[in-house]
C-alpha cells in the first residue's frame, strides 16, 4: 500500500502564500506523477497541477502565475508553493500519486485532504 500525508494548508489573508507538502509512503517501486488538486464548497475536484518523475509540470490556467509545483525524489515528496492567494483559492487540496508498487502492481492514491482559507 501507498500512503500520502500532506500538510501546510491553513487561514491566509488574500494575497499571502502558503507552501503545501505530501510525502508518500509504504511499497514504492516509482513515483511517475505527483499531484495537487481542489474541491471547494459545491463544486467538483480539479486538477491545480501536477509534475511527473522527470520534472514537467502541468498547471491549471488560474494559478500558472501564482502556484509553483516541484517535488523531491529522494523524498517522494511534492511540494505547492502558493503566492498572492486569492479567496477564490479557498478550497481543500487533496494530493494524488501514481506509480508502481513493483513489477505487478500500479497505484493511484489520494491523501487526505488539507484545507486552505483565504480570506478577502
Amino acid at each position: 500500500q501507498v500512503q500520502l500525508v500532506e500538510s501546510g494548508g491553513g487561514l491566509v489573508q488574500a494575497g499571502g502564500s502558503l507552501r503545501l507538502s505530501c510525502a508518500a509512503s509504504g511499497t514504492i517501486f516509482s513515483i511517475n506523477a505527483m499531484g495537487w488538486y481542489r474541491q471547494a464548497p459545491g463544486k467538483q475536484r480539479e486538477l491545480v497541477a501536477v509534475i511527473t518523475d522527470s520534472g514537467r509540470t502541468n498547471s491549471a490556467d488560474s494559478v500558472k502565475d501564482r502556484f509553483t509545483i516541484s517535488r523531491d525524489n529522494a523524498k517522494n515528496t511534492v511540494y505547492l508553493q502558493m503566492n498572492n492567494l486569492k479567496p477564490d483559492d479557498t478550497a481543500v487540496y487533496y494530493c494524488n500519486a501514481a506509480g508502481r508498487m513493483d513489477y505487478y502492481r500500479t497505484y493511484d492514491t489520494w491523501g487526505q485532504g488539507t484545507q486552505v482559507t483565504v480570506s478577502s
